[in-house]
């Protein structure tokens, strides 16, 4: 079994640490890399989208990450308890026709024994910014 530290019950210190883990991962816009944090049946809710393991995830993120160019994202910890972990964050990122977005958003995530997220759902909203108004820069 994979496992993937550090693992619950999360203290605030290791919740902190999760949620950079998962900016980092996400940033590096690596379907594959980011896949491998979810369990193999790992359940999702993506704003109106409902789906189910890892090989959902990835297909996911490529169609993602394929429309929503340059993308950065920033999460920060909202709360923890035991194996959740909430977080808000914000992410920016332009579309083919030039227009840039900031997507702001909230998260849950329930972990399995292992560090694995089993559980994540999304709500977000888009924002259309001028490119002059980014807070965030690759």
């Amino acid at each position: 079994m994979d496992t993937k530290p550090p693992l619950p019950p999360f203290t605030l210190e290791t919740a902190k640490l999760k949620v950079q883990m998962a900016e980092d991962a996400w940033n590096s816009r690596d379907p594959g890399k980011v896949s491998q944090a979810y369990t193999i049946d790992s359940l999702w809710r993506n704003r109106a989208e409902f789906f189910s393991g890892r090989e959902k995830i990835q297909e996911f993120l490529t169609r993602k990450w394929s429309t929503e160019l340059e993308y950065r994202l920033k999460k920060e910890l909202w709360s923890f308890y035991e194996n959740r972990i909430s977080v808000k964050f914000e992410y920016e990122y332009q579309i083919n026709s030039g227009q840039w977005y900031r997507a702001y958003g909230n998260e849950q995530w329930e972990f399995a024994e292992n560090g694995l997220m089993r559980r994540r759902e999304a709500s977000i909203n888009d924002l259309p910014i001028k490119e002059s108004e980014r807070k965030f820069r690759i």
